[in-house]
């Protein structure tokens, strides 16, 4: 009973922590970030409320976690409207060897079942790592929930001894896409130095690096060479908007 009553402690003390974070976040008009901290510090309070037994204690925390709940509601609703306007917002700081920044987790959650077409302007698709990054952005694009069929990439022409690798590269990445039902519509520029991906359901991302932004593995046999989220990766920033009718490249 003890030691039930410790886990009861630490789960309202940290479940404290993040709805007071979330209320710092709120007033700092940082909506998408208080949502997330509302969300898990509502979670936090269903979990006391589960080993609660006294009924006053058992009132209160309804109570608050009801008045969380519509805080929460409103900021989605708030959100919701500024997707709708195309005014959405969001920056993610990704630090020097911070880890946790896979492909999977920056976009997955923009990624629905209404995905069908993408586009992706980053000059830097040339070197082998370069085309290894891009085929594993286009291997998350074929999984569920996405029905992908066709991807735009625009990237600039290796001009040096790398053009051979390059194309051959894409080429077979094209191949590849076509066994899965996807068109690969490819085009190069001499002048294009902006990095952004698009997807066909209003969200747009730039990323300073765009997808060159993992560091080099330390071996091929070292955490972070299979999953990039274990992969340190180098400093940049990401900027997430949404914009109700987004123009192809």
């Amino acid at each position: 009973m003890a030691r039930s009553g410790l886990a009861q402690d630490a789960g309202s003390t940290a479940a404290v922590t993040v709805i007071k974070r979330a209320l710092e976040l709120e007033s700092e008009s940082r909506y998408p970030q208080a949502l997330v901290c509302y969300q898990e510090g509502i979670d936090l309070l269903l979990q006391v409320l589960k080993g609660t037994k006294d009924e006053t204690k058992r009132c209160n925390l309804r109570k608050r976690i009801s008045d969380y709940m519509d805080r929460a509601e409103h900021i989605k609703k708030h959100l919701d409207q500024e997707k709708e306007a195309g005014k959405y917002h969001k920056q993610i700081k990704i630090e020097e060897n911070a880890t946790g920044f896979s492909y999977e987790s920056l976009f997955q959650e923009y990624l629905s079942e209404t995905v069908t077409e993408v586009w992706i302007e980053d000059p830097y698709i040339r070197q082998t790592h370069q085309l290894y990054n891009f085929l594993r952005f286009c291997e998350m694009l074929v999984k569920r929930p996405c029905k992908v069929r066709t991807i735009h990439l625009l990237t600039s022409l290796d001009e040096g001894t790398g053009k051979e690798q390059q194309s051959s590269g894409l080429e077979e990445i094209k191949q590849s896409l076509r066994n899965h039902g996807v068109h690969l519509e490819l085009e190069y520029s001499s002048s294009i130095h902006d990095r952004e991906i698009r997807f066909n359901n209003g969200w747009m991302i730039k990323i300073g690096r765009g997808l060159d932004y993992f560091k080099k593995p330390q071996s091929r046999f070292s955490l972070g060479y299979c999953d990039f989220d274990l992969r340190p990766c180098h400093e940049t920033t990401v900027d997430i908007f949404h914009n109700k009718h987004t123009k192809k490249i």
